[in-house]
């Protein structure tokens, strides 16, 4: 059994990690409880999958800026320092979402606007944070950290979207916008007392020519390219999240808590594979791990899909809010093991890119993955809002499942120096 278990070696040896570690669980469910309560106000404002949808859009126009120039600026500076200023933007905005609640706005503009001053902050304070583990732990335990890090933020989105869905059912937006600003309170506690973290190097200023750099360094890493091109594939034909409001308000049906479940469900996933990440640690072919896992998640998600037009095509009542379907059970499961998959892939590709780069880049090919990372499922929600206006949800979803396996397949057909990466002979 301790052979199956997560490796928590990172923390016993590493007290800024763990100090890190602590506050970024914390304030990550924060965090997840104003993602899903904005998700839902949108909705409940204006009946509108697309406008949920459209919370991407805003995001992910100042993330791919702000993330790309904020790695730049994480290689220029002393790490602690960028992280602590750009986590004092996240609170600031976090509260602005929690006064519009307060007063009552009630302005989908209004939200936008403020979801899209967020994603800016994030799309420095991301990069930044990723960039300082390396600096924390011996190289050798990147993938126990990577993994751990699957549990703080599965445990995240587990418990976070739960709340959500029960906080807003009950206290309502603005208690629910409020507690995310108490817990980003533990994240920015940890920042404030990691060690200083200047530069390792000469360094250059910040700019455009710094970014441009990143990526002709990233040219010349095909292994590490291949890493974002499979996961963009993953999030932009088969990410589900702007379909649940629907699916939760129309199709399987119980409201808020549906959503709320569903998306406790994918995390739940993630919180297994990190719990039993010990054999993650002794695979080599990574790069054939992370192909097989991105099928895994399709495959996933079009069962979910299935099982949501079933659900639609059904003779059996729809529940009304806060009442349980007997169709959420299989859309649960499949979601748990879309987690599972998704989780697992992330652990070997942030594994890859740590281990490939050097410090002197970390930042900057930091920003890219957030961008990717973040930047990816945002694209995805555009793309299923879109398509279930004429498609419908279940179909949607079943579609994007489909094209993620055939997609990411056929890519890594072409990339067979990828499928043939191993960690004990890395070739970047």
């Amino acid at each position: 059994m301790p052979r199956l278990l997560a490796d928590i070696t990172p923390l016993r040896e590493s007290p800024a990690f763990r100090r890190l570690y602590v506050g970024t669980a914390l304030s990550a469910i924060g965090t997840q409880l104003t993602i899903v309560a904005v998700s839902l106000q949108v909705y409940s404002l204006t009946q509108s999958t697309l406008s949920v949808g459209l919370l991407s859009l805003f995001a992910l126009v100042p993330l791919v800026v702000a993330g790309l120039y904020g790695g730049a600026i994480a290689d220029a500076q002393d790490r602690r320092t960028v992280a602590l200023y750009s986590g004092f933007a996240l609170w600031a905005t976090t509260m602005a979402i929690a006064a519009q609640a307060w007063i009552g706005v009630d302005s989908v503009w209004l939200l936008y606007i403020l979801i899209a001053i967020q994603s800016g902050a994030a799309g420095i304070n991301q990069p930044t944070r990723s960039s300082i583990i390396p600096r924390l732990v011996r190289p050798e335990l990147l993938p126990a950290a990577n993994a751990l890090s699957m549990i703080t933020f599965g445990l995240a989105f587990t418990v976070g979207p739960l709340l959500a869905g029960l906080l807003v059912a009950h206290v309502g937006y603005a208690w629910t916008y409020t507690i995310d600003v108490v817990t980003f309170t533990f994240a920015l506690w940890a920042v404030f007392r990691l060690p200083s973290l200047p530069p390792e190097g000469p360094t250059r200023r910040a700019g455009l020519a710094t970014v441009l750099e990143g990526f002709r360094f990233l040219g010349t890493r095909p292994n590490i390219r291949m890493t974002f091109v499979v996961d963009l594939i993953a999030m932009i034909t088969s990410q589900p999240r702007a379909l649940l409001p629907a699916v939760g308000a129309v199709l399987i049906g119980g409201g808020e808590l549906t959503v709320g479940i569903l998306l406790a469900s994918s995390a739940f996933g993630s919180v297994l594979a990190g719990l039993f990440s010990g054999p993650l640690g002794r695979v080599h072919k990574q790069g054939q791990a992370v192909v097989w896992s991105i099928v895994g998640w399709g495959a996933s998600v079009a069962g979910f899909g299935l099982v949501v037009v079933m659900a639609g095509a059904s003779s059996l009542p729809t529940p009304g809010e806060g009442e349980f379907s007997a169709w959420l059970l299989p859309a649960a499961l499949c979601l748990v093991l879309a987690g599972i998959a998704d989780s697992i892939s992330s652990v070997f590709r942030n594994t890859i890119l740590q281990s490939a780069t050097p410090d002197a880049m970390r930042g900057r090919l930091q920003g890219v993955f957030i961008v990717v990372v973040a930047g990816g499922p945002r694209l995805g929600d555009m793309v299923a809002g879109g398509q279930a206006a004429w498609l419908g949800e279940g179909w949607t979803a079943v579609a994007g499942g489909i094209a993620c396996i055939l997609l990411v397949l056929a890519v890594a057909r072409r990339q067979p120096r990828f499928l043939a990466y191993d960690s004990r002979r890395p070739q970047p």
